[in-house]
């Protein structure tokens, strides 16, 4: 068996308690306006081009065996189409403009990787988080996986948009310490607006999840004109579910620009990013009414 990874994040300190390193699987349910992975959309191995990057070596041009990378008035081209993912240019390139993404990894190979760390998920109370896209497209893979994690004494978690059936969950849910859980609209038309789609499969799962007792982090992107006017609603549903442990504000950014481009991407960021002070003035909103601690 095996999955479709596009990142493996060492040292990671976000993505739950402690030094973590955080999985990255390829594919998603979802399609957030904003949304920062773009590469991680698709389940496919994908070629993605950053021509701001390019040094005009054209390296690639000799070593590419289908004619993707061309010369086209002594400027290199990249040809989307005559690509076969073969990633012989990424390893030649010497600009870094070429990136692979999307390798497939079974088990025990994430599983050596993961454990190069171990000092360091024991002497900061980390661990491994599996994220996405969505991980949890991949529930069998994850159980396996979290299965032999467990073995080895390491605390698991998953960064899930929740937009997943529940017998994926019933999968990997004994096997899982915390769940990472994405909150990113109220109501199912924001929701709708936001992601193209309703969110009505996300607030049962995570109904579900809180009456099996499971620990969840809540993390909720503020994108101004997009969810910022719910939020208060999102905070005062979520007094309602008890075994939150904390809630996240995850300011929008659009620093994933260049990523959109590099994959030809129609780019959908909103162009407002909210400033530090407005998130200031959110949280301080927010832990007025929430029952839940709110964190930086």
């Amino acid at each position: 068996m095996k999955a479709k990874v596009f990142e493996i994040k060492k040292f990671a300190v976000h993505d739950g308690d402690g030094i973590r390193t955080t999985i990255f699987f390829k594919g998603c349910p979802l399609k957030c306006v904003w949304c920062h992975n773009p590469e991680g959309l698709s389940s496919k191995t994908q070629l993605a081009y950053y021509s701001h990057k390019c040094i005009n070596c054209f390296e690639c041009v000799k070593i590419c065996p289908n004619n993707a990378h061309i010369i086209n008035n002594g400027i290199h081209e990249y040809v989307a189409k005559n690509c076969i993912n073969c990633g012989k240019c990424e390893e030649i390139c010497l600009g870094n403009a070429i990136k692979i993404y999307g390798k497939d990894y079974t088990v025990d190979e994430l599983l050596k990787i993961v454990l190069e760390d171990k000092v360091f998920y024991d002497n900061s109370g980390g661990g491994v988080t599996l994220s996405g896209g969505e991980c949890l497209l991949y529930a069998n893979f994850i159980k396996d996986l979290f299965i032999k994690l467990k073995n080895h004494g390491i605390n698991t978690a998953v960064d899930t948009c929740g937009f997943i059936g529940k017998d994926q969950i019933d999968k990997i849910i004994d096997y899982t310490d915390v769940f990472l859980y994405d909150f990113k609209a109220y109501t199912s038309k924001t929701h709708k607006n936001c992601t193209g789609q309703s969110n009505d499969i996300i607030i049962k799962n995570l109904e579900y999840l809180d009456k099996k007792g499971k620990n969840i982090e809540i993390r909720i992107p503020y994108v101004p004109n997009y969810n910022d006017f719910e939020i208060e609603d999102m905070i005062k549903y979520l007094n309602g579910i008890k075994n939150i442990t904390k809630i996240r504000i995850l300011p929008y950014h659009n620093f994933s620009t260049a990523k959109y481009q590099s994959l030809n991407y129609e780019n959908t960021m909103p162009s407002v990013v909210p400033t530090n002070e407005e998130i200031e003035n959110i949280k301080n909103t927010l832990r007025k009414i929430s029952i839940h601690k709110i964190v930086d």
